[in-house]
């Protein structure tokens, strides 16, 4: 066998974002289950060192504390996240699924559609919805600085 059948194709953020949809629509309009159902995806970050949970890597803009450590590895983007919140721990989650060992470009061309089809802003209220936009334009910001430093090499 060919080392190149091993491959595993990698999910598109198209394919992230479809597979949760269909995994928030299992609970068609229930929001109290939709929100546990939240909460249970941020028990799933891998642990975040301490030493990345700094000043320097807080969100701004988020009511709760949200820490996001970039780093690039082989022109992607490895993503590393914590919050001191149960939703806003799977708010994260959610797009660490999606953007992590992302290109700058993947991460900066993805269409957000996901948002929209699940219902976040009514399972969310306005406060976390503007957190959770403040955590996207943090992520697409590190996307920006890692392709420009790329592009420096």
């Amino acid at each position: 066998m060919h080392a190149t059948s091993l491959r595993i194709k990698m999910k598109t953020t198209t394919d992230i974002q479809n597979e949760i949809i269909e995994n928030f629509s299992l609970f068609e309009d229930d929001m109290e289950s939709r929100l546990f159902y939240l909460m249970d995806l941020g028990k799933k970050l891998p642990v975040m060192p301490d030493e990345h949970k700094t000043e320097d890597y807080i969100v701004k803009g988020c009511q709760s504390k949200v820490w996001l450590y970039p780093e690039i590895v082989d022109g992607k983007v490895i993503f590393e996240a914590d919050s001191n919140t149960e939703i806003t721990k799977g708010l994260v989650y959610l797009l660490v699924q999606l953007w992590n060992n992302r290109t700058p470009d993947e991460i900066l061309n993805t269409d957000l559609y996901f948002i929209d089809k699940i219902g976040m802003s009514r399972m969310i209220g306005s406060q976390r919805s503007n957190g959770f936009a403040s955590m996207i334009k943090q992520m697409k910001m590190y996307a920006v600085v890692y392709k420009e430093k790329v592009k420096s090499l």
